[in-house]
């Protein structure tokens, strides 16, 4: 387990919308323990992939599986880290609503770790789920 103190919630939410994607995601943070996290994320229009069907594309529901597992290596690098690979699977369409992502380590390691993520709609439906591979080796100044 990570000998660092884990960061809180709100110096993660600091921390995430320094990023221009994450404000434009509306990301929230509304946990964080040691190897979990758990977001939100507003919904937008401009998520729509098909006007007729209203269903949001697959690549907001990829990068919230992305940053989401990422960001759940935080309370051990103290730092967001490089995604190496990530797989990702769709399990339903995501109707117009904001999402919530929850995300956990896996395993932990010194040059690469593992960790997953599941995305759910508004009414509390799985609709994507996937792994990624991390580098989390320190570094270099």
């Amino acid at each position: 387990m990570s000998e660092n103190t884990v960061p809180t919630k709100e110096d993660i939410q600091a921390r995430l919308t320094r990023g221009p994607y994450h404000q434009w995601l509306g990301i929230e943070v509304l946990s964080v323990a040691e190897g979990e996290i758990e977001l939100r994320a507003k919904w937008r229009e401009e998520w729509v992939v098909n006007p007729d069907k209203r269903y949001t594309h697959g690549g907001i529901l990829a990068a919230l599986v992305d940053l989401t597992a990422d960001w759940a290596l935080v309370s051990y690098t103290g730092r967001g880290v490089p995604t190496i690979d990530l797989r990702v699977d769709y399990h339903r369409a995501a109707a117009p609503g904001d999402l919530t992502a929850r995300g956990k380590v896996v395993k932990f390691g010194s040059q690469i770790s593992v960790a997953e993520a599941q995305v759910f709609d508004a009414d509390g439906k799985l609709v994507a789920s996937g792994r990624g591979a991390y580098s989390t080796a320190t570094p270099k100044a």
